[in-house]
């Protein structure tokens, strides 16, 4: 069977059993009720049972929430064998007709006791929040890594850390590992630029870090960069920008001359899986880049999952099938053991797949009494040294 008609084969499975409940155990006792949010598009894929789509290859807008999907159902497989008594549901974000304010109202008579959510927009973060605050249910939001419109809300749990977390993640890495060096921060011009450097001279008041600040202009130059080189040691550099065009020109002059200037380049979050931080394109430098995903596929856990993906879907796994069934698999279970005080319970490892998670609670206003969210702050530190990762610290 060829395997662009085996994955549409899988899609078929897919829209035709996606809105079942998954019932994970026939006890007297009521399950615990899971809501899944999930940006699906399949009134794109499908035209009533017709798949319409690409016969080779599946966008990336469509295949990012199918991935993240199947892992969660991979961890609901899972949970089932182990005899929870689960009762999750699915909702399709992107639905035709419908948004977010119409899916929450929808939720609203459900009693869920959880929500998952792969949020794409701080609309969509706003209505689930509120929602959440509302009702008191706890929201994990897995992948969108954005503070917009969260008030008051100890309920709604963020694990793709905000950019401040971070760039303090960055600075106290510099300090424990080039502290008295001198360090060539290259930025460019804009507000979130002016507010990342605002951030790390904030952590570096007592200036045990040096920086040498170099704006440039994004249609930079070689010599624009490597005029603040230095041939004869490692040059340290941090790219103090979120712009993925920007970072990838850096790392583009960086490699082209690294045999000429030796440069450990450290890099921005949006870098984790970006082209151009691996293989040939920087086998000349060292790069490290921040996540708060630690997804090396040497872990025995993770081969097990690829082996399973691989035998089900005919396809290798992205982080999104692992960000889907780590978090269905580590928060039910904690929900499922510790009911009563399951936000307290958020960085408890006993359900550990693939990341260690340190939760904090997060006040946006030095005099707020309740937390506004509550966000993973662990992150760990990815290094590409001549092209390949060799290193998570």
């Amino acid at each position: 069977m060829h395997r662009s008609f085996r994955k549409i084969l899988v899609l078929l499975i897919l829209f035709l059993s996606l809105f079942k409940a998954a019932h994970a155990s026939d006890t007297v006792y009521a399950p615990v009720r899971v809501a899944v949010l999930v940006p699906l598009y399949l009134d794109s894929a499908f035209n009533g049972y017709e798949y319409h789509l690409s016969n080779t290859k599946i966008p990336q807008f469509f295949l990012s929430g199918l991935e993240f999907y199947n892992g969660v159902m991979m961890a609901v497989d899972t949970l089932q064998k182990r005899g929870a008594n689960l009762d999750v549901w699915i909702y399709d974000t992107h639905k035709a007709g419908a948004n977010m304010q119409t899916i929450m109202s929808e939720l609203q008579p459900m009693n869920f006791s959880m929500i998952i959510a792969s949020l794409s927009n701080s609309a969509e973060q706003k209505a689930v929040s509120d929602f959440s605050a509302k009702n008191s249910v706890p929201v994990i939001s897995a992948t969108f890594p954005n503070d917009a419109y969260l008030n008051y809300n100890p309920f709604f749990v963020m694990v793709n850390s905000t950019w401040k977390t971070h760039i303090d993640a960055i600075y106290n890495f510099l300090e424990r590992n080039y502290r008295g060096k001198e360090i060539i921060y290259l930025t460019r011009r804009g507000s979130l630029e002016d507010k990342i450097m605002q951030e790390l001279q904030g952590m570096n008041a007592d200036r045990a870090v040096t920086f040498s600040n170099i704006v440039l202009n994004d249609e930079f130059s070689d010599n624009d960069v490597l005029s603040h080189l230095d041939s004869t040691r490692d040059n340290i550099v941090v790219c103090g920008s979120l712009n993925e065009s920007f970072g990838k020109a850096i790392i583009k002059t960086l490699n082209a001359n690294g045999e000429s200037y030796s440069s450990v380049l450290i890099g921005m979050p949006t870098w984790n899986g970006m082209t151009g931080t691996s293989g040939n394109a920087c086998n000349h430098i060292q790069i490290v880049i921040t996540t708060p995903y630690n997804y090396l596929r040497d872990k025995t856990s993770l081969t097990y999952l690829s082996e399973n993906y691989r035998a089900n879907y005919y396809a290798r796994p992205s982080d999104m099938v692992f960000k889907g069934y780590e978090t269905m698999y580590h928060f039910t279970n904690l929900l499922l053991q510790y009911p009563q005080n399951f936000i307290s319970r958020l960085s408890d490892n006993s359900f550990k797949v693939a990341n260690d998670y340190n939760f904090e609670p997060v006040r946006l206003s030095k005099t707020s009494f309740v937390p506004d969210y509550v966000e993973n702050k662990k992150i760990y530190f990815i290094r590409i040294i001549n092209g390949d990762v060799q290193s998570v610290e």
